[in-house]
Protein backbone atom coordinates (compact mmCIF):
# COMPACT_ATOMS: atom_id res chain seq x y z
CA UNK A 1 0.00 0.00 0.00
CA UNK A 2 1.08 3.56 -1.07
CA UNK A 3 1.95 6.08 2.01
CA UNK A 4 1.57 8.70 -0.23
CA UNK A 5 -1.62 10.97 0.54
CA UNK A 6 -4.89 10.29 -1.34
CA UNK A 7 -5.88 13.43 -3.72
CA UNK A 8 -9.64 14.32 -2.81
CA UNK A 9 -11.48 16.43 -5.51
CA UNK A 10 -14.67 17.86 -5.46
CA UNK A 11 -16.01 19.52 -8.45
CA UNK A 12 -18.37 21.80 -8.34
CA UNK A 13 -18.53 23.06 -4.79
CA UNK A 14 -16.96 26.03 -5.72
CA UNK A 15 -7.32 14.19 6.30
CA UNK A 16 -6.88 17.75 5.87
CA UNK A 17 -9.06 20.15 7.72
CA UNK A 18 -9.42 22.66 4.76
CA UNK A 19 -9.18 22.03 1.07
CA UNK A 20 -5.35 22.90 -0.61
CA UNK A 21 -6.65 25.05 -3.06
CA UNK A 22 -10.39 26.57 -3.75
CA UNK A 23 -10.93 28.00 -6.72
CA UNK A 24 -14.21 28.54 -9.18
CA UNK A 25 -14.85 25.79 -11.82
CA UNK A 26 -14.27 27.80 -14.59
CA UNK A 27 -11.82 27.98 -17.48
CA UNK A 28 -10.51 30.50 -20.22
CA UNK A 29 -9.29 29.52 -23.64
CA UNK A 30 -8.53 31.08 -26.82
CA UNK A 31 -10.67 28.67 -29.07
CA UNK A 32 -14.29 30.61 -29.45
CA UNK A 33 -17.17 29.62 -27.42
CA UNK A 34 -18.86 27.71 -30.11
CA UNK A 35 -16.45 25.31 -30.62
CA UNK A 36 -16.78 23.78 -27.18
CA UNK A 37 -19.88 21.88 -27.87
CA UNK A 38 -21.78 24.75 -26.12
CA UNK A 39 -23.78 24.61 -22.55
CA UNK A 40 -25.51 21.20 -22.75
CA UNK A 41 -23.54 20.19 -25.40
CA UNK A 42 -21.16 17.15 -24.23
CA UNK A 43 -17.56 17.70 -26.12
CA UNK A 44 -15.87 14.14 -26.56
CA UNK A 45 -12.58 13.73 -25.63
CA UNK A 46 -10.12 11.79 -27.24
CA UNK A 47 -7.53 9.35 -24.86
CA UNK A 48 -4.73 8.92 -27.65
CA UNK A 49 -2.02 9.36 -25.27
CA UNK A 50 -0.70 9.93 -21.55
CA UNK A 51 1.09 12.95 -23.05
CA UNK A 52 -1.69 15.76 -22.64
CA UNK A 53 -0.04 18.36 -25.21
CA UNK A 54 0.76 15.78 -27.93
CA UNK A 55 -2.52 14.98 -27.83
CA UNK A 56 -4.21 18.50 -28.44
CA UNK A 57 -1.37 20.65 -30.58
CA UNK A 58 0.97 23.12 -28.72
CA UNK A 59 -1.98 26.05 -29.25
CA UNK A 60 -3.99 23.97 -26.35
CA UNK A 61 -1.39 24.51 -23.86
CA UNK A 62 -2.66 28.19 -23.54
CA UNK A 63 -5.94 28.14 -21.16
CA UNK A 64 -6.32 29.15 -17.38
CA UNK A 65 -8.55 27.67 -15.02
CA UNK A 66 -10.56 29.41 -11.69
CA UNK A 67 -9.92 32.77 -10.78
CA UNK A 68 -7.28 33.27 -13.22
CA UNK A 69 -10.10 32.17 -15.52
CA UNK A 70 -12.18 34.86 -14.53
CA UNK A 71 -9.87 37.52 -14.60
CA UNK A 72 -9.42 36.89 -18.71
CA UNK A 73 -12.72 36.72 -19.13
CA UNK A 74 -12.20 39.87 -21.40
CA UNK A 75 -9.67 38.24 -23.40
CA UNK A 76 -10.61 34.73 -23.59
CA UNK A 77 -13.56 32.14 -23.99
CA UNK A 78 -15.15 31.41 -20.56
CA UNK A 79 -16.23 28.30 -19.91
CA UNK A 80 -18.50 26.44 -16.97
CA UNK A 81 -17.58 22.65 -17.49
CA UNK A 82 -20.08 21.86 -14.78
CA UNK A 83 -23.55 22.99 -15.12
CA UNK A 84 -26.03 22.31 -12.23
CA UNK A 85 -23.36 19.75 -10.85
CA UNK A 86 -23.42 17.98 -14.10
CA UNK A 87 -20.20 17.57 -16.46
CA UNK A 88 -21.43 18.65 -19.84
CA UNK A 89 -18.20 19.50 -21.49
CA UNK A 90 -15.49 16.59 -20.94
CA UNK A 91 -12.90 18.79 -23.12
CA UNK A 92 -12.64 21.13 -20.53
CA UNK A 93 -12.93 19.21 -17.69
CA UNK A 94 -10.21 17.15 -18.66
CA UNK A 95 -7.91 20.26 -18.91
CA UNK A 96 -9.20 21.43 -16.19
CA UNK A 97 -8.24 18.55 -14.06
CA UNK A 98 -4.95 18.52 -15.60
CA UNK A 99 -4.20 21.94 -14.24
CA UNK A 100 -5.28 21.27 -11.05
CA UNK A 101 -3.51 18.29 -10.83
CA UNK A 102 -0.08 19.26 -12.41
CA UNK A 103 -0.09 23.65 -11.18
CA UNK A 104 -1.77 23.82 -8.35
CA UNK A 105 -1.49 20.24 -6.36
CA UNK A 106 1.70 19.25 -7.85
CA UNK A 107 2.01 15.78 -7.50
CA UNK A 108 1.87 12.48 -9.83
CA UNK A 109 -0.87 11.41 -10.25
CA UNK A 110 0.18 8.13 -11.09
CA UNK A 111 1.74 7.77 -7.80
CA UNK A 112 -1.58 8.40 -5.81
CA UNK A 113 -5.03 7.31 -5.77
CA UNK A 114 -8.22 10.07 -5.93
CA UNK A 115 -11.46 10.09 -4.61
CA UNK A 116 -13.56 12.35 -6.55
CA UNK A 117 -17.60 13.55 -5.97
CA UNK A 118 -20.33 13.26 -8.16
CA UNK A 119 -23.94 14.67 -7.98
CA UNK A 120 -27.19 13.03 -6.95
CA UNK A 121 -28.54 11.43 -10.54
CA UNK A 122 -25.16 11.21 -11.89
CA UNK A 123 -25.49 9.32 -15.07
CA UNK A 124 -23.64 5.90 -14.85
CA UNK A 125 -22.36 6.98 -17.99
CA UNK A 126 -20.73 10.44 -16.60
CA UNK A 127 -18.88 7.99 -13.94
CA UNK A 128 -17.19 5.58 -16.87
CA UNK A 129 -15.77 8.30 -18.60
CA UNK A 130 -14.55 10.01 -15.72
CA UNK A 131 -12.62 6.84 -14.83
CA UNK A 132 -11.90 6.98 -18.47
CA UNK A 133 -10.07 10.32 -18.01
CA UNK A 134 -8.66 9.17 -14.97
CA UNK A 135 -6.98 6.16 -15.92
CA UNK A 136 -6.17 6.62 -19.42
CA UNK A 137 -4.98 10.49 -19.41
CA UNK A 138 -3.71 10.50 -15.62
CA UNK A 139 -2.65 7.24 -15.19
CA UNK A 140 -4.03 7.30 -11.41
CA UNK A 141 -2.72 4.86 -8.99
CA UNK A 142 -6.76 4.15 -7.89
CA UNK A 143 -9.69 5.17 -8.12
CA UNK A 144 -12.71 6.08 -5.97
CA UNK A 145 -16.38 7.89 -6.99
CA UNK A 146 -18.31 9.05 -4.17
CA UNK A 147 -21.68 10.54 -3.77
CA UNK A 148 -21.83 13.75 -2.25
CA UNK A 149 -24.53 13.83 -0.12
CA UNK A 150 -22.87 10.78 2.16
CA UNK A 151 -19.78 12.32 2.31
CA UNK A 152 -21.67 15.47 3.93
CA UNK A 153 -23.49 13.46 6.20
CA UNK A 154 -20.04 12.05 7.54
CA UNK A 155 -18.57 15.28 7.84
CA UNK A 156 -21.39 16.33 9.94
CA UNK A 157 -20.37 14.08 12.73
CA UNK A 158 -17.72 16.50 13.70
CA UNK A 159 -20.95 19.46 15.05
CA UNK A 160 -21.86 18.60 19.00
CA UNK A 161 -25.59 18.08 17.84
CA UNK A 162 -24.71 14.92 16.83
CA UNK A 163 -25.86 12.24 18.70
CA UNK A 164 -24.42 9.36 17.11
CA UNK A 165 -22.23 8.48 13.38
CA UNK A 166 -25.38 7.53 11.18
CA UNK A 167 -25.37 7.59 7.75
CA UNK A 168 -29.20 7.88 7.66
CA UNK A 169 -30.45 11.90 6.84
CA UNK A 170 -31.40 14.48 4.87
CA UNK A 171 -29.04 16.69 2.72
CA UNK A 172 -29.33 20.00 2.35
CA UNK A 173 -26.96 21.15 -0.08
CA UNK A 174 -26.91 24.54 -1.89
CA UNK A 175 -24.28 26.03 -3.57
CA UNK A 176 -23.60 28.85 -6.22
CA UNK A 177 -25.83 27.04 -8.55
CA UNK A 178 -28.80 25.12 -7.33
CA UNK A 179 -30.04 23.43 -4.21
CA UNK A 180 -30.18 19.94 -3.40
CA UNK A 181 -32.56 18.20 -1.13
CA UNK A 182 -31.41 14.29 -0.80
CA UNK A 183 -32.95 11.56 1.57
CA UNK A 184 -29.79 9.12 2.78
CA UNK A 185 -30.37 5.94 4.38
CA UNK A 186 -27.60 3.37 5.74
CA UNK A 187 -25.51 5.24 3.12
CA UNK A 188 -28.08 4.88 0.23
CA UNK A 189 -29.16 7.68 -1.57
CA UNK A 190 -33.17 7.47 -2.25
CA UNK A 191 -32.87 8.98 -5.34
CA UNK A 192 -36.59 8.54 -6.49
CA UNK A 193 -37.17 11.37 -3.58
CA UNK A 194 -34.45 13.88 -4.35
CA UNK A 195 -35.88 17.19 -5.26
CA UNK A 196 -33.90 20.13 -6.58
CA UNK A 197 -34.44 23.64 -6.45
CA UNK A 198 -33.73 26.90 -8.52
CA UNK A 199 -32.71 28.89 -5.38
CA UNK A 200 -28.76 29.09 -4.70
CA UNK A 201 -26.09 31.29 -4.14
CA UNK A 202 -25.82 32.79 -7.47
CA UNK A 203 -29.58 34.18 -7.13
CA UNK A 204 -29.07 35.64 -3.84
CA UNK A 205 -26.29 37.44 -5.13
CA UNK A 206 -28.61 39.21 -7.93
CA UNK A 207 -31.89 39.47 -5.55
CA UNK A 208 -28.94 41.84 -3.22
CA UNK A 209 -28.14 43.58 -7.14
CA UNK A 210 -31.94 44.34 -7.75
CA UNK A 211 -32.40 45.51 -4.22
CA UNK A 212 -29.82 47.90 -4.25
CA UNK A 213 -30.48 49.03 -7.72
CA UNK A 214 -34.48 49.27 -6.74
CA UNK A 215 -33.26 51.79 -3.81
CA UNK A 216 -31.17 53.58 -6.30
CA UNK A 217 -27.87 53.49 -4.71
CA UNK A 218 -25.69 55.41 -7.43
CA UNK A 219 -22.26 55.14 -5.53
CA UNK A 220 -21.53 51.74 -7.20
CA UNK A 221 -19.69 51.51 -10.17
CA UNK A 222 -21.67 49.66 -12.75
CA UNK A 223 -18.50 47.27 -12.87
CA UNK A 224 -18.19 46.49 -9.34
CA UNK A 225 -21.69 45.97 -9.24
CA UNK A 226 -21.52 42.02 -8.84
CA UNK A 227 -18.66 42.14 -6.69
CA UNK A 228 -20.13 44.48 -4.40
CA UNK A 229 -23.75 42.76 -4.48
CA UNK A 230 -21.87 39.18 -3.25
CA UNK A 231 -19.34 41.09 -0.39
CA UNK A 232 -22.72 42.24 1.03
CA UNK A 233 -24.32 39.03 0.71
CA UNK A 234 -21.14 37.18 2.37
CA UNK A 235 -20.29 39.65 5.03
CA UNK A 236 -23.14 41.26 6.37
CA UNK A 237 -26.53 39.17 5.15
CA UNK A 238 -28.63 36.46 7.98
CA UNK A 239 -31.58 34.64 8.10
CA UNK A 240 -33.90 36.65 10.62
CA UNK A 241 -36.92 35.15 12.33
CA UNK A 242 -39.84 37.01 11.31
CA UNK A 243 -39.12 39.79 8.62
CA UNK A 244 -42.53 41.59 9.58
CA UNK A 245 -40.46 42.02 13.15
CA UNK A 246 -36.76 42.74 11.29
CA UNK A 247 -38.55 45.72 9.11
CA UNK A 248 -39.80 47.44 12.69
CA UNK A 249 -36.00 46.91 14.28
CA UNK A 250 -34.46 48.92 10.96
CA UNK A 251 -36.69 51.40 11.32
CA UNK A 252 -36.97 51.90 15.27
CA UNK A 253 -33.58 51.65 15.82
CA UNK A 254 -31.21 52.54 12.28
CA UNK A 255 -28.21 53.44 13.69
CA UNK A 256 -28.01 49.57 15.33
CA UNK A 257 -28.55 47.51 12.39
CA UNK A 258 -28.07 49.77 8.74
CA UNK A 259 -24.24 48.97 7.79
CA UNK A 260 -21.44 50.39 5.38
CA UNK A 261 -20.00 49.03 2.84
CA UNK A 262 -16.18 50.49 1.60
CA UNK A 263 -15.23 50.01 -1.73
CA UNK A 264 -12.55 50.71 -4.20
CA UNK A 265 -13.26 51.00 -7.96
CA UNK A 266 -11.58 48.47 -9.86
CA UNK A 267 -10.70 50.78 -12.51
CA UNK A 268 -10.10 54.43 -11.20
CA UNK A 269 -9.19 53.25 -7.67
CA UNK A 270 -10.99 55.88 -5.61
CA UNK A 271 -12.92 54.71 -2.83
CA UNK A 272 -16.73 55.06 -2.45
CA UNK A 273 -19.07 53.83 -0.07
CA UNK A 274 -22.50 51.87 -0.21
CA UNK A 275 -25.48 51.90 2.81
CA UNK A 276 -26.38 48.17 3.26
CA UNK A 277 -29.94 48.25 5.07
CA UNK A 278 -32.82 45.58 4.98
CA UNK A 279 -30.88 43.33 2.09
CA UNK A 280 -29.10 42.16 4.99
CA UNK A 281 -31.87 39.65 5.93
CA UNK A 282 -34.34 40.19 2.40
CA UNK A 283 -31.41 38.22 0.24
CA UNK A 284 -31.38 34.83 1.86
CA UNK A 285 -35.15 35.03 2.78
CA UNK A 286 -35.66 33.85 -0.77
CA UNK A 287 -35.26 30.73 0.84
CA UNK A 288 -38.48 30.47 2.87
CA UNK A 289 -40.37 32.82 0.89
CA UNK A 290 -39.58 32.79 -2.89
CA UNK A 291 -42.35 35.17 -3.86
CA UNK A 292 -39.86 37.94 -2.56
CA UNK A 293 -37.50 37.59 -5.83
CA UNK A 294 -39.51 35.37 -8.63
CA UNK A 295 -42.98 34.21 -9.75
CA UNK A 296 -41.10 31.15 -10.88
CA UNK A 297 -40.93 29.23 -8.10
CA UNK A 298 -42.46 29.39 -5.01
CA UNK A 299 -42.24 26.51 -2.63
CA UNK A 300 -40.23 27.24 0.57
CA UNK A 301 -37.38 25.43 1.12
CA UNK A 302 -38.71 23.55 4.49
CA UNK A 303 -41.97 22.47 2.53
CA UNK A 304 -39.20 20.62 -0.19
CA UNK A 305 -37.50 19.60 2.90
CA UNK A 306 -40.80 18.10 4.40
CA UNK A 307 -41.85 17.08 0.87
CA UNK A 308 -38.48 14.69 0.34
CA UNK A 309 -38.71 12.86 3.58
CA UNK A 310 -42.70 12.65 3.15
CA UNK A 311 -42.11 10.81 -0.13
CA UNK A 312 -39.41 8.59 1.26
CA UNK A 313 -39.82 4.85 3.03
CA UNK A 314 -42.33 5.31 5.76
CA UNK A 315 -39.77 3.19 8.07
CA UNK A 316 -36.82 6.01 7.72
CA UNK A 317 -38.57 9.03 7.70
CA UNK A 318 -37.83 9.63 11.29
CA UNK A 319 -34.30 9.17 10.53
CA UNK A 320 -34.50 11.64 7.87
CA UNK A 321 -36.19 14.52 10.20
CA UNK A 322 -34.18 13.96 13.10
CA UNK A 323 -30.81 14.25 11.10
CA UNK A 324 -30.96 17.05 8.38
CA UNK A 325 -27.99 18.53 7.06
CA UNK A 326 -26.40 21.29 6.01
CA UNK A 327 -23.59 21.36 3.23
CA UNK A 328 -22.41 24.17 1.05
CA UNK A 329 -21.69 28.09 1.21
CA UNK A 330 -25.10 28.94 0.60
CA UNK A 331 -26.19 27.42 3.90
CA UNK A 332 -23.51 29.19 5.87
CA UNK A 333 -25.95 32.17 6.66
CA UNK A 334 -26.20 33.21 10.68
CA UNK A 335 -29.68 31.86 11.92
CA UNK A 336 -30.09 29.57 9.11
CA UNK A 337 -29.88 26.22 10.71
CA UNK A 338 -32.72 27.73 13.48
CA UNK A 339 -35.23 29.20 11.17
CA UNK A 340 -35.00 26.05 8.76
CA UNK A 341 -35.36 23.90 11.96
CA UNK A 342 -38.22 25.74 13.29
CA UNK A 343 -39.85 26.35 10.18
CA UNK A 344 -40.08 22.26 9.18
CA UNK A 345 -41.06 21.10 12.63
CA UNK A 346 -43.82 24.08 12.03
CA UNK A 347 -44.77 21.55 9.34
CA UNK A 348 -44.66 18.36 10.65
CA UNK A 349 -46.19 19.45 13.96
CA UNK A 350 -49.82 20.70 11.70
CA UNK A 351 -49.89 17.61 9.86
CA UNK A 352 -49.58 15.57 12.98
CA UNK A 353 -52.32 17.61 14.65
CA UNK A 354 -54.62 17.28 11.42
CA UNK A 355 -54.07 14.02 11.50
CA UNK A 356 -55.30 13.71 15.11
CA UNK A 357 -58.43 15.90 14.68
CA UNK A 358 -59.48 13.89 11.54
CA UNK A 359 -59.19 10.62 14.01
CA UNK A 360 -61.09 12.49 16.43
CA UNK A 361 -58.95 11.90 18.85
CA UNK A 362 -58.82 8.28 19.33
CA UNK A 363 -55.30 8.47 17.77
CA UNK A 364 -52.10 10.35 19.42
CA UNK A 365 -49.60 10.75 17.35
CA UNK A 366 -45.79 10.58 18.85
CA UNK A 367 -44.11 14.07 18.09
CA UNK A 368 -41.58 13.90 15.46
CA UNK A 369 -37.76 14.98 16.35
CA UNK A 370 -36.71 17.60 13.97
CA UNK A 371 -32.98 18.42 14.12
CA UNK A 372 -31.24 20.54 11.62
CA UNK A 373 -27.25 20.15 11.66
CA UNK A 374 -24.79 23.03 11.55
CA UNK A 375 -20.99 22.69 12.22
CA UNK A 376 -17.65 24.23 11.21
CA UNK A 377 -16.87 22.15 8.36
CA UNK A 378 -20.15 22.74 6.09
CA UNK A 379 -18.57 25.02 4.09
CA UNK A 380 -16.31 21.87 2.13
CA UNK A 381 -18.62 19.63 4.02
CA UNK A 382 -18.43 17.30 0.67
CA UNK A 383 -15.07 17.74 0.38
CA UNK A 384 -14.19 17.09 4.29
CA UNK A 385 -16.42 14.03 4.19
CA UNK A 386 -14.16 12.82 1.40
CA UNK A 387 -10.95 13.49 3.57
CA UNK A 388 -12.30 11.31 6.26
CA UNK A 389 -13.12 8.76 4.06
CA UNK A 390 -10.09 8.66 2.60
CA UNK A 391 -7.88 8.90 5.41
CA UNK A 392 -8.87 5.49 7.03
CA UNK A 393 -6.85 2.42 6.20
CA UNK A 394 -9.84 0.88 4.74
CA UNK A 395 -9.47 3.53 1.80
CA UNK A 396 -7.10 1.85 -0.76
CA UNK A 397 -9.12 -1.08 -1.02
CA UNK A 398 -12.10 0.63 -1.95
CA UNK A 399 -10.53 1.91 -4.90
CA UNK A 400 -11.08 0.72 -8.05
CA UNK A 401 -6.95 -0.11 -9.79
CA UNK A 402 -5.25 0.57 -12.81
CA UNK A 403 -5.27 -3.41 -13.13
CA UNK A 404 -8.81 -3.34 -12.91
CA UNK A 405 -9.03 -1.32 -15.48
CA UNK A 406 -7.35 -2.62 -18.27
CA UNK A 407 -8.83 -5.82 -17.52
CA UNK A 408 -12.70 -4.89 -16.99
CA UNK A 409 -12.89 -1.61 -18.35
CA UNK A 410 -14.67 1.26 -17.00
CA UNK A 411 -17.71 -0.18 -16.21
CA UNK A 412 -15.88 -0.75 -12.81
CA UNK A 413 -17.03 2.32 -11.61
CA UNK A 414 -20.44 1.35 -11.61
CA UNK A 415 -19.88 -0.64 -8.50
CA UNK A 416 -19.52 0.53 -5.17
CA UNK A 417 -17.07 -1.51 -3.10
CA UNK A 418 -18.44 0.96 0.32
CA UNK A 419 -22.04 -0.27 0.12
CA UNK A 420 -21.98 -3.47 -1.77
CA UNK A 421 -23.96 -1.60 -4.40
CA UNK A 422 -23.94 -1.06 -8.36
CA UNK A 423 -24.57 2.36 -8.97
CA UNK A 424 -26.93 3.91 -11.89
Amino acid sequence: MSNLPVVVMDNGTGGNNEPSFVFPTAIATHESPSTSGGPGVPSKPSFLSNNLASKRGMEDLNFVIGDEALAQAKTMALNYPIRHGQINNWDHMERFWEQSIFKYLRCEPEDHHFLLTEPPHNPPENREMTAEIMFESFNVKGLYIAVQAVLALAASWTSNKVSEQTLTGTVVDSGDGVTHVIPVAEGYVIGSSIKSIPIAGRDITSFVQQLLRERGETNIPPEDSLRVAEAIKEDFSYVCPDIVKEFKKYDQEPDKHFKKYDGLHTVTGRNYSVDVGFERFLAPEIFFNPEIASSDFLTPLPEVVDNVVQTSPIDVRRGLYKNIVLSGGSTMFKGFDKRLQRDIKRVVDQRIRASEEISGGAMKATPMEVNVISHKKQRHAVWFGGSLLASTAEFQGYCHTKAEYDEYGPSICRHNRVFGSVLG
